[in-house]
Formats: C-alpha cells, structure tokens, sequence
C-alpha cells in the first residue's frame, strides 16, 4: 500500500511498503529504492542519487514504521539538508484521496459504446425509480404486494447502514439501487484507504437490520400485531445470511479485513478456533446450514489470508481487530437469537427462517 506521498524536486516522492516488511521508493514513475521484506523493518533508510545540470544531487528518506498502531515518522534530506519532516497516523490515511492510475486513450469499439452507455444509464436517477419499481413487482409476483414492500424496506433499511457509513467517513455516495431477485446496493464514489473503514461499512447495514429486527420484535410484544414478528424474522434471516464469512457479502468483508490484519500466527489460530467454536454452536443448536456456511465461508477467508501482504489498504490495529471481532459476533448472534425465539412459536410464518437454517 502507499504509505508516503511528498513533493520532492518537481515530481511526487512515492513511499509503498507492505506488513511484510518490504519497501519500494518511487520518483515519479521511476523505482529509485527498494528494502526487502524483513520482520525488523521498524526503521528504513532510502537513498538515491540525481543527476542534474548543476551537477548530482544526492536524496534521503529516513525514518520508522510502526504498523499497529500505524505510525509513519520521516525525514527528507536533500544533499543532507532536511527538506520535510512529519508523523502521520491512522487518521491520515483515512482521509486520504485514491489517486487514480493514468487513463489509457480511448479507442473506438462497440464494446466499449456499449459499456460507456451502460455507464451513462446506471448515473441516471431514473435507474433507481426503475430498479425499486422492478423489484416490487418481481417480489409481488413471488409473494404478495403487502410482503414486498415490507422487504423492500428491509432491504433499504439494510442499505441504509452503508450509506450512513459512508458518509460518516466523508465518502461521496451515488445512492441506494434495489435489484430484482438480487437484493440491494450501496454505492459510493470514492474508494477506501483503510480496513477499519472497510469493516465500519460492511456491517452497518446487517447492524442496522439487527436495530429493525428488535423494534419489530419489541413492538409486537406490545402490539400484538403478527406482521411486526414476521418482519422481524424474515428481516433477521435476511440480515443473517449477509452476515456469512463468504465474498462479497458484508459478513466476507468483515472477516478478511480482519484475517489481512492479523500478521502473528496467535491471532490466526486465534480466529481459526473462533471460526470452529462458531460452527459447532450453530450444529448444537440444530442450525445446519448455517454452520455448513460458516465453514465454507472460514476456509475461504483463510485462503484470502495468504494474500493478505498484497492488500493497498491500512491493516487494523489490535484494538479495532477487538472490536471488530465483538461487533461481528454480537451482530451475529442478535440475528440468530431472533430467528431462534421466532422458531419457538406455533406459527408456522414465523418458524419458517429457523426451518431453513436447520435444514
């Protein structure tokens, strides 16, 4: 990921590193410096010459790296006088823009008219008006009118989550889109720099449907009124299933920005036995589909942790992998205890999402 980007002699000093270890110094496009990986990188040292028609002008970026939590202090010298000195955080990064790489010059093909149209649409508001009618009349079709809106407001509430996210980290939003047969879809503009942030948007719409799922569920036992506890149930199951450790779903992009975090091998055995305690609470419980999913899901999670040293983005630091951990699993188990308590009544509606994950 990059690290460092600084202004040095009228192109940009670029600084690219990874938690194993390694390095790259890049000026302008050109590599000038490269450290190996090494697990005792806690201090770097990059040095290259110029030549110039004044004559060689020799350059140093100095300094150390603290990973978890991210510190980057340095130093740039230039014929050894300093030039530029900073510390930069977690928060840093954070608020970083994504500089986008050089665009190629367009070529005309129809392949390519075709995709810029595809583009062009998708940017149109009418598309949302005519994705949400869509969805309402193919649910309609599925199961009754009174159902579907009821789901679409899942599904919004559920997007929702994302969106407020996104903007609490100052990302630009395009809106919410509700796909036919697919479910929903929160888009942003701008992309992340950091896993945190990753994590915070990836499970605030299951979060969010976990709040909707308990005022459904608190409101039926003050009301008495069956359409809330159906909500409740069928929104939890919704919720639950985005939840699962599989890409892309939230659940997926919760646990690998927490595996890419990891860079010991007790936190890996240490996620490992959660994931097996995971899966044997859900088969103790009579939940056999949804423990065959949490071990489908940790496998491939555990694949995705041998590249994790190629990631762009921040890693966590121990105390948001804490908390990370807590939020997934109390996210988690508040959806499955509702489909749970819903399982225990007579009604056959309300028992239904427990049936299904039983199966």
């Amino acid at each position: 990921m990059q690290l460092l980007a600084i202004e040095c002699l009228g192109k940009t000093l670029k600084l690219e590193g990874s938690m194993a270890g390694w390095q790259q110094l890049f000026w302008g496009n050109d590599c000038v410096s490269q450290i190996s990986a090494s697990a005792n990188n806690d201090k770097f040292l990059h040095q290259f010459s110029l030549q110039t028609e004044h004559g060689e002008i020799q350059v140093e970026l100095n300094g150390a790296l603290q990973w978890q939590p991210f510190a980057l202090q340095f130093k740039l010298l230039i014929n050894s006088e300093l030039v530029d000195e900073n510390t930069l955080t977690e928060k840093d990064i954070e608020q970083r823009q994504v500089v986008q790489g050089t665009k190629q010059p367009m070529k005309f093909s129809f392949i390519g008219m075709a995709g810029l149209g595809l583009k062009l649409f998708k940017s149109a508001k009418v598309i949302k008006v005519l994705f949400a009618a869509g969805s309402l009349a193919a649910y309609s079709w599925l199961f009754s009118i009174e159902f579907a809106i009821a789901l679409i407001f899942c599904l919004v509430f559920h997007e929702y989550g994302h969106i407020k996210a996104m903007k609490y980290f100052g990302l630009k939003t395009k809106g919410i889109y509700l796909i036919p047969f697919v479910g929903g879809l929160a888009l942003s503009d701008d992309k992340i720099n950091t896993r945190w942030q990753d994590v915070v948007i990836s499970i605030m719409g299951p979060f969010f449907g976990l709040i909707l799922s308990i005022v459904c569920l608190v409101g039926y036992w003050l009301s008495d009124i069956e359409i809330l506890a159906g909500l409740a149930v069928f929104n939890a199951l919704l919720n639950l299933f985005n939840m699962l450790p599989v890409l892309p779903l939230d659940g997926g992009h919760v646990l690998k920005s927490i595996a890419f975090s990891i860079n010991s091998r007790v936190g890996i055995i240490a996620c490992a036995l959660g994931a097996a305690l995971g899966v044997y609470v859900s088969y103790h419980f009579g939940l056999a589909l949804l423990g065959f999913l949490l071990a489908i899901g940790s496998v491939e999670i555990f694949f995705e942790y041998k590249r994790r040293h190629l990631s762009e983005l921040l890693p966590l630091n121990p105390y948001a992998q804490i908390v990370s951990i807590l939020w997934y699993v109390i996210t988690l188990g508040g959806l499955s205890a509702i489909i749970w308590l819903g399982g225990q009544t007579d009604n056959g509606a309300l028992s239904l999402p427990l049936k299904i994950l039983s199966s």
